[in-house]
């Protein structure tokens, strides 16, 4: 079966191609400033809070839309990696509590990723790759080793940002549909977690008085460290077994000289 995955070696875009393509992401990006310098008052804590009862009254009257809405605007956020997701999936905790909040955070976090890594694709891929085709080599050839596990071990580290994720991962040639699903895998621990804590919140004013930070424990800091290690450690166990069964088996020894001897 052809493989259909795109070429890292491309013939390098034309000039005209690349300036193109850096105004459309210059205009994309002006537009995500506009919009945070719009919503970054509405979105915040203090807001919210003042407008803790109006919020529950709107979904009590109309669970649906308050739901859609709270998906677009997550989807908005972490697409145009503008600051507050964390906030955001704490207040879906609190608003819509565990299992609810966690569909909408996860889908909604998921579908920004996507959001990211194709403008990273569209705008920048090819000038990137036409520009660092040696770095990126590297990179896909961790893919090619290690396949979707690299990116899921990824997701789970806590010290890599998501949005560089999103935009670096934008650059290599994994499929789309692959970044998908192991970025709705790979970050539903985390979601979970958060909002997890958002639904113990008793009230928005207690977390904007206390702030976001104050519900988030030293445990769950470190069971988000285990979780980065633990696909690492898990790859190294089976790399032993792996490598003990095959010295334990002559068969196999006597098998890779037969095919690998000169």
């Amino acid at each position: 079966m052809p493989d259909t995955r795109p070429s890292l070696d491309a013939p390098t875009p034309s000039k005209s191609s690349v300036v193109r393509k850096l105004l459309g992401l210059g205009l994309v990006l002006f537009g995500a400033g506009v919009l945070f310098w719009l919503m970054r008052g509405v979105l915040s804590l203090q807001y919210l809070a003042s407008q803790e009862a109006q919020l529950r009254a709107w979904q009590t009257d109309a669970p649906i839309l308050a739901a859609t809405v709270a998906v677009f605007v997550y989807v908005t956020v972490t697409g145009l990696s503008l600051p507050g997701a964390a906030v955001l999936t704490l207040v879906c905790g609190w608003y819509f509590g565990f299992w609810q909040g966690l569909l909408i955070v996860s889908f909604g976090s998921t579908g920004g990723a996507m959001v990211a890594f194709l403008i990273s694709r569209y705008f920048l891929r090819d000038w990137i790759q036409s520009q660092m085709q040696d770095r990126l080599g590297r990179i896909n050839d961790a893919f090619d080793r290690e396949g979707a596990f690299y990116l899921f071990t990824l997701r789970l580290v806590p010290a890599v940002p998501f949005f560089v994720i999103n935009v670096v991962m934008g650059l290599t040639k994994i499929r789309a549909t692959t970044f998908w699903w192991v970025s709705q895998l790979g970050m539903l621990p985390g979601t979970a977690a958060y909002v997890y804590a958002g639904s113990t919140v008793p009230s928005l004013q207690s977390l904007a008085d206390q702030g976001a930070g104050s519900i988030l424990s030293g445990q769950m800091i470190l069971a988000f460290a285990i979780l980065g290690i633990l696909p690492l450690a898990i790859k190294k166990i089976m790399a032993l077994v792996g490598r003990k069964q095959q010295d334990s088996d002559p068969h196999s020894n006597d098998e890779y000289l037969h095919t690998n001897g000169s």
